[in-house]
């Protein structure tokens, strides 16, 4: 059986807030194998992004362990984890985080700036691919401003896959999007999940949850819920059940 992508055991995080501990996570054991599209729900103050932030190694946990691609982070040195979040991992954000003076292009570019073994020529060349895959080929000199609330999105899902991660983090991806937008934007994960890519998207919205091949639920810090979605809603197929968008009022 293939290796675990993401495998925490025993996992608590605990916030001190005044004089009263805040038990975030509570004893939480998973693991996340390649090519899963895993789905992680909850109420807000569940542990979702909590979670979410540690498997992003933006936080680390007060105790249990965390193996990514079969690498112990807590033992990773400053310098070693950033490299881990450049090369290893893909974001993606409620807020899509673009930079507004830079073209849809540069945004992509950035997390490949910072690899020396990249050449400029290659730069450009996988930023404009990732753009192309995601449907932007024509906009690549767009800035963010000239670009809607979903193309903006599509951004910064060609950003986080230009570095061939291992996995992409998508947290609350659809939450600032009209329907029709969130589920092309589902339809991408769909689509890069079929290419092996492994995604784990935190969403508050059963009916986005649906479309996940597992989805997981946590309440007050702990996983409830963990199961195998056998008919997962296809992106294409709910697209076309949707009023064309002219004939919208």
């Amino acid at each position: 059986m293939d290796t675990p992508i993401v495998a925490v055991r025993n996992l608590c995080k605990t916030y001190r807030m005044g004089e009263m501990d805040v038990h975030a996570l509570r004893d939480v054991t998973l693991d996340i194998r390649p090519a899963e599209f895993v789905a992680i729900s909850g109420a807000s103050g569940s542990g979702k992004s909590t979670f979410m932030n540690i498997l992003g190694c933006l936080d680390v946990p007060t105790s249990g362990s965390y193996l990514l691609d079969g690498r112990e982070v807590q033992k990773l040195t400053r310098d070693e984890l950033s490299l881990v979040r450049n090369r290893k991992l893909g974001f993606v954000f409620q807020s899509f985080n673009l930079l507004s003076r830079t073209t849809a292009l540069e945004n992509v570019e950035l997390p490949l700036l910072y690899r020396r073994d990249v050449t400029a020529k290659d730069v450009r060349a996988r930023a404009e691919a990732s753009l192309q895959a995601v449907g932007l080929g024509e906009r690549v000199l767009h800035h963010p401003n000239q670009l809607s609330g979903g193309q903006q999105q599509r951004v910064a899902i060609a950003r986080s896959m230009v570095n061939d991660p291992v996995l992409i983090l998508a947290d609350e991806p659809t939450g600032n999007l009209d329907t029709r937008s969130s589920i092309e934007i589902i339809g991408l994960f769909q689509g890069l999940n079929r290419r092996g890519i492994t995604v784990v998207l935190v969403t508050h919205e059963t009916d986005i949850a649906a479309f996940a091949t597992r989805q997981v639920v946590f309440k007050d810090g702990r996983v409830i819920r963990d199961e195998v979605n056998g008919s997962p809603l296809d992106a294409a197929k709910e697209l076309a059940r949707l009023p064309k968008p002219e004939a919208v009022a």
